[in-house]
């Protein structure tokens, strides 16, 4: 894996920076100066959206520390993903790391509804 910078650049070889700058195409259901939020190719729930920040942090441990403004943008729009959906209940998950199922290397937050949720998880 090429080294990332902590800079909030985007990357080149980055699937969500190219969703971010619409050289790739997603259903957007939410977009700010900040934020894009689109539904999840592989959804594991009715309600499935990601939501990322359009700078580019490797998780949401560098997300937090480098910019945690934009941490609560990512969390504000999950919020307002959930009112829209019409969601009562939901859940917000960050991936950090292979370990935790982490695949596309740019910080982004899960927010699953629309059916019963388990805890725990996994």
């Amino acid at each position: 894996m090429a080294a990332q910078r902590a800079d909030g650049a985007p990357q080149d070889d980055c699937l969500f920076c190219k969703i971010a700058a619409g050289q790739i195409p997603a259903t957007i259901v939410r977009e700010t100066e900040t934020t894009v939020a689109f539904r999840d190719i592989n959804p594991q729930a009715p309600t499935h959206v990601l939501v990322i920040p359009k700078a580019h942090y490797r998780d949401a441990a560098e997300l937090a520390t480098a910019a945690p403004t934009l941490a609560a943008d990512v969390l504000r729009e999950s919020q307002a993903v959930a009112d829209e959906d019409k969601l009562e209940s939901y859940r917000v998950v960050f991936n950090t790391g292979s370990g935790a199922g982490q695949t596309v290397w740019h910080a982004h937050a899960h927010v699953l509804g629309g059916r019963g949720m388990q805890w725990p998880p996994g």
